[in-house]
């Protein structure tokens, strides 16, 4: 009679919540299918330029002002896209205006898929850049507020990994693709990402945010499981929304104002990186460079270890912490820039429209290659610690800590604006790239990057909070207390 119970058991034993995120994953993996194709066009022209270039047909040849407007025109569509997320997130919710973004993706691929001119080539960026705005803007808010705390930094980087892996796609199928069949590939992604979202939930924040309660607690039950404690994390939600009322006055205190500026600074350095020009224009760099394997290789090889250093950023990112990989970042992106404008200093490029378009043309109908010279892989090397510096921090950890330091009152305006400011950013970038390049050499962007690069080390030693490991609620309660992160249940 040992196992009879007596006064002194106790008759329900607490057991400990179990999360399921099998769900969850399934749902973070539905809506960042936008961010693979937003990558995938994002670095269209690098293997398309050349393409163009050596093809037969005059009318989609460029010169030097085309080439700057084809590869900088989809920032400015990515501002706009930036523009109307901030708009559609409070009106439809994240769900609706991810899905809205396939519609701009789908036209623009399209048309550029069957462009007889140079102009239809722009509109195709234009709207693809729209698209990619709109994900932007409205991914990482929807990931961060379906995630579980635990799970969050690793799930905050997918939006980063999975454009790193549409950018490596389009690399990969540009080295076997002729450039009207890669616009066509582009859209295979875009119709699975509005089919598989049919079927996932709304945000519970964004639920509760609209009054409607039995949907946020019908949304968390099917993310976290009907055996996890998904009421507790309700109760929490709620009384961190039923806390704020966000008027115009608001901005002016703490809450509200300094994790915005941290966003939309972030965003802001994140583009002075220079990552933008360097991946829209990886080819022409290379064959600027006269690197001695051939470009097209170079670029899917960078591509390659761009999705590597992502996985790992996102491996580490709730065991090292935010704040260390961003230092790595800022110090590898650093060191490489320096080597970069070093050799290219030393190393004087060819000037002129030459360097663009007649080059490529010559590059692409010559039939042997230079001879390979080992110091011509300076720059090869020196654009992949780059990459993996910045998609080891600066990359996936910015679009995180926006989505993790906005407050939620006023998350889905302010991740617009972050984006706006991004985008705009990297539009003037992108357009000036090849006009300084083809004016001063490739040396003087790079050194213009290597000193951003000390600046964001800077600035996150300064102004960037650590995350890591804290519910979004206690973030908020940090902004507005200012004290250690603390938050209590009742």
């Amino acid at each position: 009679m040992e196992d009879s119970p007596d006064e002194t058991t106790a008759l329900i034993r607490n057991k400990p919540a179990r999360f399921r995120h099998g769900k969850l994953f399934l749902a973070v993996f539905s809506a960042v299918l936008g961010n693979f194709n937003f990558g995938f066009a994002l670095v269209f022209p690098s293997p398309v330029i050349p393409q163009l270039q050596k093809g037969d047909d005059p009318r989609l040849q460029m010169d030097i002002h085309q080439i700057s407007w084809f590869g900088s025109i989809f920032t400015l569509g990515a501002a706009l896209g930036g523009v109307s997320a901030m708009v559609l997130n409070d009106r439809v919710g994240r769900k609706i205006t991810i899905m809205l973004s396939g519609v701009p993706s789908t036209v623009g691929l399209l048309v550029m898929g069957a462009a007889q001119n140079f102009w239809m080539l722009l509109w195709g960026r234009f709207l693809t850049g729209i698209a990619g705005g709109i994900t932007a803007g409205s991914i990482p808010v929807y990931v961060s507020e379906i995630s579980h705390p635990s799970v969050r930094g690793a799930l905050g980087s997918c939006p980063q990994i999975t454009a790193v892996f549409g950018s490596l796609a389009l690399y990969a199928f540009g080295l076997v693709l002729p450039w009207r069949w890669l616009a066509v590939a582009g859209e295979i992604p875009v119709v699975i990402m509005m089919i598989f979202l049919c079927f996932m939930p709304t945000s519970p924040r964004y639920h509760i945010m609209k009054g409607n309660r039995a949907r946020a607690v019908k949304s968390l039950e099917w993310l976290r499981g009907p055996n996890s404690d998904y009421l507790t994390e309700f109760n929490k939600i709620e009384r961190s929304i039923s806390s704020q009322g966000v008027q115009w006055c608001d901005l002016k205190t703490p809450l509200y104002y300094k994790p915005i500026l941290i966003s939309v600074v972030m965003r802001f350095l994140q583009q002075m990186t220079g990552i933008t020009p360097i991946l829209v224009y990886l080819e022409p760099i290379f064959h600027m460079t006269a690197i001695s394997l051939e470009p097209k290789y170079d670029a899917a090889l960078v591509g390659a270890v761009r999705l590597i250093s992502v996985a790992i950023a996102a491996s580490l990112m709730d065991k090292a912490g935010r704040k260390a990989l961003l230092f790595t970042s800022g110090f590898l992106m650093y060191l490489a820039m320096l080597s970069m404008t070093m050799y290219t200093h030393k190393t004087p490029c060819n000037h002129g429209n030459l360097t663009v378009t007649e080059g490529l043309k010559s590059t692409y109908g010559g039939l042997a290659g230079p001879a390979f010279d080992p110091v011509t892989l300076i720059p090869l090397i020196s654009s992949m610690v780059i990459i993996f510096g910045y998609a080891m921090g600066w990359g996936p950890i910015t679009w995180l800590l926006m989505s993790e330091i906005l407050p939620l009152g006023a998350r889905g305006v302010a991740s617009g604006l972050c984006v706006g400011v991004s985008w705009i950013t990297a539009f003037v970038l992108t357009q000036l790239f090849m006009h300084v390049v083809d004016a001063y050499g490739l040396f003087a962007p790079f050194l213009f990057f290597c000193v951003v690069s000390v600046v964001n080390i800077i600035f996150t030693a300064k102004c960037v909070p650590e995350t890591k490991g804290r519910t979004l609620e206690e973030i908020e309660n940090f902004f507005r207390t200012g004290r250690t992160f603390t938050i209590l249940d009742s």
